[in-house]
């Protein structure tokens, strides 16, 4: 979920339509290529469906629990996985990072559900995804952001704890989310990042969280995207008017659409999910395949101080990603917010991009 780049106060109506900042070639390239071959995700008809079959015989989630799998393909032997933060669906959030993850393979985008969620479910869905690949022939890079970091790394927990291969190529995990103390230390008294003020009104209240707590979340959420989307040094060769407007109703419409169950059981598996200390185990490692880890410059919107999946991952890293390198995305003028793959894709886009040229190659040195 990105965060805000610069907080500014909102334009007037009519004003992004009106912004046209001067496009580097690199932009005006993308512009023509998107035109030519527009983003156009499908619906993907799974191919293997044993896992998540087992879960809802288990009774361990329902059909409405199950997140939609969106499909863009290509040639190439090097798919990739997306999984999304809260906010906004996959399919936006690496709308720029697209093209290159396209020149490597097909790319499945995994949106949550709505009215619903199930971690249980969604690794199900994981599983029978890889395993659909693997009959092909193809191991996919998993690419996490935020809160999709705490999806990836349960997965490769549940994996691990039964003794299964995870057939990956790689996994990159963006601004890694893994635990609710990642962004709401509960030993202060008050939520020390913004979304820490959306969330603990949930984790206080749980099933019990009435409308106005989920309509306080969405604001939230709303202005932090927003600061992002009305700030036009952000937006300088990056996207034009149309590619914003479209951006814009695709995330408030993922926003609004989160009805209260959905919200609290999003929120719910969060929580539940166990912190770094009970899965840092000596051996076997999470992911043996390369992996590399991002952080932002500033991340004190969403990580909190004390994140102890941070911590682990820039001291300890090797336990669990033994060929991972971790690294911080800097910006320079503006500086990069946590997981802000839109407005500063050029930031992260040269990271990205190297780490499938080097896990393809096979030079990937071990982790420090």
């Amino acid at each position: 979920m990105p965060a805000p780049a610069l907080p500014t106060a909102p334009p007037a109506p009519g004003v992004l339509s009106l912004i046209a900042p001067p496009l580097p070639l690199r932009a005006f390239l993308r512009f023509a290529g998107y035109r030519l071959r527009p983003p156009q995700p499908v619906p993907h008809a799974p191919a293997v469906t044993h896992a998540a079959d087992a879960v809802l015989a288990r009774g361990e989630a329902e059909p409405r629990q199950a997140s939609t799998v969106l499909c863009e393909r290509r040639a190439g032997d090097r798919p990739t996985i997306v999984l999304g933060g809260f906010v906004p669906d996959s399919t936006e959030q690496v709308f720029l990072l697209r093209g290159m993850l396209l020149r490597h393979g097909s790319v499945y985008y995994l949106n949550y559900p709505r009215r619903g969620f199930s971690i249980a479910m969604l690794c199900a869905q994981i599983d029978d995804l890889v395993e659909e690949l693997r009959l092909r022939g193809q191991r996919p890079v998993v690419l996490s952001v935020s809160f999709g970091c705490a999806v990836l790394v349960e997965w490769l927990r549940r994996a691990r704890a039964q003794r299964r291969e995870t057939p990956v190529s790689g996994a990159v995990l963006v601004s890694p989310v893994a635990c609710y103390e990642d962004v709401d230390d509960p030993s202060s008294d008050r939520p020390a990042t913004l979304l820490g003020r959306a969330l603990r009104p949930f984790a206080e209240r749980g099933v019990g969280a009435d409308p106005s707590v989920v309509e306080r979340a969405r604001v939230i959420l709303l202005k932090m995207f927003e600061a992002g989307a009305n700030n036009r040094a952000a937006l300088a060769g990056l996207l034009s008017p149309a590619e914003l407007r479209r951006l814009h109703a695709a995330v408030s419409a993922a926003i609004r659409g989160i009805d209260a169950t959905g919200a609290i059981e999003r929120v719910g598996a969060l929580r539940a999910l166990d912190p770094p200390a009970s899965w840092a185990t000596p051996w076997p490692p999470l992911c043996p395949a390369p992996a590399l880890i991002l952080y932002a410059e500033k991340e004190g919107s969403v990580l909190s101080a004390n994140s102890p999946t941070r911590r682990l991952l820039e001291s300890d890293r090797s336990r669990l990603f033994p060929a991972s390198e971790c690294r911080v995305v800097r910006g320079g003028v503006t500086p990069v917010q946590h997981a802000s793959l839109i407005f500063h894709h050029y930031q992260f886009l040269p990271h990205v991009a190297a780490f499938y040229r080097r896990s393809n190659s096979g030079k990937f040195v071990l982790a420090a």
